[in-house]
């Protein structure tokens, strides 16, 4: 007997709905046992983490504001991955755009010779623009002449833009009167995001950008001739190159909108929540982006929601810790487990599991002789 996989020739219905289904059940089957066994009651445990992420008002909040800049990196990422440029550096484009965010409430005024306040936010936000996007084009720019592999040089910028951020918070950029803590000094308020004016604690309005995010790449996604070459080239290169598409100018522009708004994210989260440039302001959004975006199956509007329950699970870890003694490291182990058993449920949505029975051998012995008369010596 044999196991083989079969390409569908059609899919079954509603085939994206119910195997994603099915494997976030056996994801929490199978996350529950891990917790059986380390001796946390599943039930328990599950319902401790809902009620820390959703449970109150408070949590609910918090809950949104982390998933803020999940949001916008999971867009970054989404839109990049639609084209098969494997953007890994979101966390390095995000990154710099908090570093930009920073010079211009910091530093641009006394460059210019002031500022008036209402210039800030809008030069915030065009800075951390430019600058992950800059980010992003260096590694598209390098696949596009010298066909340098993405995955490589995004991933590794990540850790130069992590390094460089480190340097200026605890040198140049170090605040004189931080008492000698790392980090730069202060904004001034009028370089804050400000909160939504709403009953939702310290959720400030990067939630809005990211909401107008996600509606302009879905139109050009999916009303735009653009978004069409986007989508043809990354399902098939080949033919996007016989029909005259310009690939290299594609994904150059892809990636250059792909850095920018995870730089946006880095806006949203120094201006709006941090206000300084600091350590642990950077805690790996990026790459929490590529599993969001891949639960998201891409989808600009999924992105959000799928932010908002990852979001979810990493604020109700941390209420683990408190009522009932576990690590917060039990969300991460969700997450894997989720991510793992989704990306085993697409295998089954574009293919089938079918069973070869192997047949008994036949009797192949010869055929008696026939009998005859023997001839006489």
């Amino acid at each position: 007997m044999q196991l083989i996989l079969e390409k569908r020739l059609e899919r079954p219905r509603h085939s994206e709905f119910t195997f994603p289904l099915i494997a976030l059940v056996l994801a929490l089957i199978f996350s529950g046992i891990l917790l059986w066994i380390f001796g946390a009651n599943p039930f328990e445990t599950y319902a401790a983490m809902a009620a820390g992420a959703f449970g109150q008002r408070y949590h609910i909040s918090e809950t949104i504001l982390r998933a803020i800049p999940l949001m916008l990196t999971g867009l970054s990422v989404g839109i990049a991955f639609r084209m098969l440029f494997w953007n890994i550096g979101a966390e390095g484009q995000f990154v710099w755009g908090i570093i930009a965010a920073t010079w211009v409430a910091l530093f641009l005024p006394e460059l210019v010779g002031g500022l008036p306040q209402w210039a800030f936010l809008p030069l915030m936000i065009i800075a951390a623009f430019a600058a992950g996007a800059i980010w992003g084009l260096i590694p598209a720019f390098l696949k596009t002449s010298l066909r340098v592999n993405e995955i490589i040089t995004t991933l590794m910028f990540n850790y130069v833009a992590l390094l460089w951020m480190q340097y200026l918070y605890t040198g140049s950029w170090k605040d004189p009167e931080g008492f000698g803590f790392p980090g730069s000094a202060k904004f001034p308020q009028h370089a804050w995001l400000p909160r939504l004016p709403v009953d939702l604690g310290r959720v400030h309005y990067g939630l809005i950008i990211a909401i107008i995010v996600a509606f302009l790449i879905w139109l050009v996604l999916d009303r735009t001739k653009w978004g069409l070459e986007i989508k043809v080239i990354g399902k098939n290169p080949v033919a996007a190159r016989y029909a005259g598409m310009n690939i290299a100018r594609n994904m150059l522009l892809v990636m250059c909108i792909s850095g920018g708004v995870a730089g946006l994210a880095g806006f949203s989260q120094v201006a709006g929540v941090a206000h300084r440039l600091q350590n642990g302001i950077a805690v790996g959004d990026g790459f929490t982006a590529i599993i969001v975006a891949w639960l998201a199956k891409l989808n600009p509007w999924a992105i959000l929601v799928v932010s908002i329950l990852l979001a979810g699970l990493s604020t109700g870890g941390d209420q683990l810790q408190i009522t009932m003694g576990l690590p917060a490291a039990v969300s991460g182990v969700l997450q894997g487990s989720i991510l793992f058993f989704v990306l085993g449920a697409d295998v089954f949505i574009n293919y089938r599991l079918r069973v070869i029975r192997s047949q008994p051998p036949r009797d192949a012995s010869p055929a008696p002789a026939a009998q005859g008369p023997t001839p006489a010596d």
